[in-house]
């Protein structure tokens, strides 16, 4: 729509406004009590078929957004919607009386109103709302999007989430359902003890992760702080603090790059279990994840669309449970086709598919041939277990296998969900792999300073742990089948409009 006739439909509306306000209306609207959401009045069954029956159908009255309309003489139809559903609406001349008829005349498209009325049925068999009476509720000086059926395009309904959510009904479902998943994640948890707790957002030393942080400036203190990259550390010093079994449900910030599964700023879930192991999280996941499907329809079996644009395919996944537990060394074999313990056979596997090994460790190669040949082929869900303990420096060791790391990964049509330990309390140990760590960090990453309070918060002693992680976008993604973490995001990060594509 061009700007010059977007500025005519906006002067047009604003002269509606004033006739309203002419006729001592209040166009902004006022208290509505007593309102029905429109699912509600749908289940109701009217034995009324029209105006002037007998037998009178139920009295309702309900309040929405009018998304269609159409005029025929003395008679008006609107489609009005609310967050639970829509229904039409008979605005009669002769059922109104003349000044809500007025009124109605001065209405538009995306205007909200309540409606008071009988439920019936129009001649045609349409369930309608017949009203008796109308109340401006609030007055739209701008028009709805030009194809009313919703916007179609991908970084305006981002950008404009207000639009995108009352002209497309999947959307607005879409984040009720994110809603029920993270309520359920919450309720699931507390239902088994744990207890929710809030950790600083703001920190001095970024930690728990390793990634690239966001970094501000407390004048006062003239000290630089971090947006916090993971929920970790803290969690563990209420473990020591006597805590049993603590979770946290929040925002994480990690300067990196935007793309279908990265969002600069996303939310994770992080529980911490005193006295358990990287089972008792294996179990903690399957029941979360299991309450989310129930809360959403109860299908275990999931249809999930995958793949790049204009080549995604549906995909059926069981979701039942228990979930399969394959080791991560038994993967590579399987799939990269040599034996992980063999250096120079991971090496070379990994260069003939592309991989840069120059310069870098054994386990790093072993780990980005991994996401490179095996990852993919998890349709899941599965939990991976049994790491290389040089890639877990959080991790505790297998009883006699101090190569071997006791955490898990679990994925999904190749996506890693959740993330999870049996949790190191050993501080020596602790304070020796940070050290090994930080050793390769560049000065701007995440971690390139000692957490000492951390390791002073182990030496008093932190009970063994089993800890878990869980990407909430990635799996609402998931679950509610949607392409793009933009598309479970209310608001997710976009370039500035003008500056090109917003990511893949």
């Amino acid at each position: 729509m061009s700007e010059e006739k977007f500025d005519d439909l906006e002067a047009v509306r604003l002269e509606k406004l004033r006739r309203i306000e002419a006729m001592g209306i209040d166009p902004w609207g006022q208290r509505f009590d007593g309102h029905q959401a429109i699912d509600q009045v749908r289940n109701l069954e009217p034995e009324a078929a029209q105006p002037g029956d007998e037998v009178p159908g139920p009295r309702v009255r309900i309040t929405g957004r009018i998304m269609l309309r159409r005029v025929q003489g003395n008679v008006h139809f609107l489609e009005l919607r609310d967050w639970t559903g829509r229904i039409q609406i008979f605005l009669g001349k002769k059922q109104v009386g003349p000044d809500a008829w007025q009124l109605a005349k001065e209405l538009d498209l995306s205007d909200l109103i309540g409606v008071d009325g009988t439920l019936g049925f129009t001649k045609t068999g349409e369930l309608t709302v017949f009203a008796e009476s109308i109340t401006f509720l609030g007055k739209s000086l701008l028009p709805p999007p030009e194809k009313w059926h919703g916007l179609t395009d991908v970084e305006a309904r981002s950008r404009m989430r207000y639009l995108d959510l009352f002209s497309n009904p999947d959307s607005l479902q879409t984040f009720l359902g994110r809603s029920k998943i993270v309520s359920t994640i919450r309720r699931v948890l507390q239902e088994r003890g744990f207890v929710e707790v809030e950790g600083p957002t703001m920190q001095s030393i970024a930690g728990g992760a390793a990634a690239r942080p966001f970094v501000s400036h407390h004048n006062a203190l003239d000290i630089d702080l971090f947006l916090r990259i993971a929920l970790e550390l803290p969690l563990k010093r209420l473990l020591v603090g006597g805590m049993e079994r603590v979770f946290e449900l929040g925002r994480v910030y990690r300067n990196e790059g935007i793309s279908r599964k990265h969002n600069p700023e996303f939310t994770m879930m992080e529980a911490y279990q005193a006295y358990g192991d990287y089972h008792s999280m294996m179990d903690l996941t399957e029941a979360l994840i299991c309450g989310a499907i129930e809360a959403i329809d109860g299908n275990f079996q999931r249809t999930i669309h995958v793949g790049s644009e204009g080549e995604i395919a549906p995909t059926t996944v069981d979701f039942t449970p228990p979930w399969p537990r394959r080791a991560y060394n038994d993967l590579v074999l399987e799939h990269a086709g040599v034996d992980p313990t063999d250096v120079a056979a991971v090496k070379a596997k990994a260069e003939s598919l592309g991989l840069e090994t120059a310069g870098k460790a054994p386990v790093v190669i072993l780990g980005e041939l991994f996401e490179e040949a095996v990852e993919d082929n998890l349709t899941g869900p599965v939990f991976v277990i049994d790491y290389p303990a040089p890639l877990c420096p959080l991790t505790k060791r297998k009883a006699g296998h101090p190569e071997i790391a006791e955490r898990f990964e679990l994925f999904v049509l190749g996506m890693e969900l959740a993330n999870a330990y049996t949790e190191l309390n050993d501080p020596n140990l602790q304070e020796e792999l940070f050290r090994s760590q930080l050793a390769g960090l560049a000065e701007d990453e995440s971690m390139a300073k000692m957490d000492d309070d951390f390791i002073k918060a182990l030496k008093h002693a932190m009970p063994p742990a089993g800890g878990l992680g869980i990407g909430i976008d990635r799996l609402c993604m998931l679950l509610l089948d949607k392409q793009s973490i933009r598309d479970v995001i209310l608001f997710p990060l976009l370039r500035p409009q003008g500056s090109g594509s917003s990511g893949g």
